[in-house]
């Protein structure tokens, strides 16, 4: 078995994602300051995660945020980083540069509805489809062909300290070795891969995954979330696995999706409530305990809900 982990993460913001500008391939924004203080809080975030391979968009967006996320990583300072044309956001042709709600209107227009409609010089959903889908393709053989050359993995090597990473701050559970694997044989992680891409597209390969791979995802998801476009430095983190051999489609394994608990430091709220409150709790449970504080801050509950929130859980390592 070869088992891969593949960490998926949107750009920072741009002035023209703030403005709800469509930006698709043509319009090649930088970040915007909020967009420099999100990579870099998302590099913070993955500082002691070893990551292999690190992939990104050729866009500006996307090279600045994989700058900002590396330059702060332990491991990954010197990696090189590959740029993919594959990893651009959708194409969406006449309607790049022009407010969002011109292409709802040009939707309208002609009876259809966004996501799906395609914009004059657009690109379709299926060819964005299988522009992801070929870009996987590319890195499961290549993650495949490094694993066949190199020696059997031991408890001790690198695989585990790839794995362990992860652990740290992502709720791998049942899809990390040390947890379920130490009876069965199963080797750790080959490989880890970063990839920094874009909104649609990430969209887009969800899709791929829950529908040609069937990947199964944490069932705290509802359909809603899994076609949401991820939030700027969004993360949403796969492992893949291979049967002996490598043929045929790997099985898929969703450990979160578009998580954004690393942007937590932004919010006063949660600065007040770590000066207050003496919240020891795992880190993978704090940020998906914030995620679910965050959603529903939006409905205006008061803080004291935040509070019981995150700290109804009894785990022992200090996330601050």
């Amino acid at each position: 078995m070869t088992r891969f982990a593949l960490t998926v993460i949107r750009h920072g913001e741009t002035r023209l994602n703030k403005e709800k500008i469509i930006q698709g391939q043509g319009i090649d924004e930088p970040l915007s300051e909020t967009g420099f203080k999100q990579a870099a809080a998302a590099g913070i975030f993955l500082k002691d995660v070893k990551f292999t391979h690190v992939f990104s968009s050729d866009l500006k967006r996307t090279k600045q945020t994989v700058h900002g996320i590396l330059e702060k990583n332990k491991f990954c300072k010197d990696v090189t980083v590959k740029y993919d044309s594959r990893l651009r956001e959708r194409k969406y042709g006449a309607a790049e540069g022009r407010p969002l709600s011109e292409l709802r209107a040009m939707a309208k227009a002609v009876g259809e509805e966004c996501p799906a409609f395609t914009p004059p010089g657009g690109e379709t959903l299926d060819q964005l489809k299988m522009r992801g889908k070929d870009f996987f393709e590319f890195l499961c053989q290549l993650i495949l062909k490094e694993a066949s050359q190199n020696e059997q993995f031991s408890q001790d090597s690198p695989s585990s300290c790839l794995e362990s990473s992860l652990a740290e701050i992502f709720p791998l559970g049942k899809n990390c070795a040390s947890t379920f694997n130490s009876d069965s044989g199963a080797p750790g992680l080959a490989a880890s891969v970063l990839v920094v891409s874009h909104g649609a597209y990430m969209r887009s390969l969800l899709d791929y995954f829950l529908t040609d791979l069937r990947c199964s995802f944490p069932a705290t998801l509802s359909r809603s979330e899994l076609t949401s476009v991820s939030p700027n430095t969004g993360m949403t983190v796969f492992i893949l696995n291979f049967e002996k051999g490598g043929k045929g489609k790997p099985t898929a394994q969703c450990v979160c999706v578009n998580l954004q608990g690393h942007l937590a430091g932004d919010c006063p709220q949660l600065l007040q409530l770590h000066s207050q409150v003496p919240c020891t709790v795992s880190t993978s449970v704090l940020y998906t305990r914030w995620n679910q504080f965050i959603n529903f801050q939006k409905n205006s509950v008061a803080i004291i809900t935040g509070i019981a929130c995150l700290c109804s859980v009894s785990h022992s390592v200090n996330i601050f």
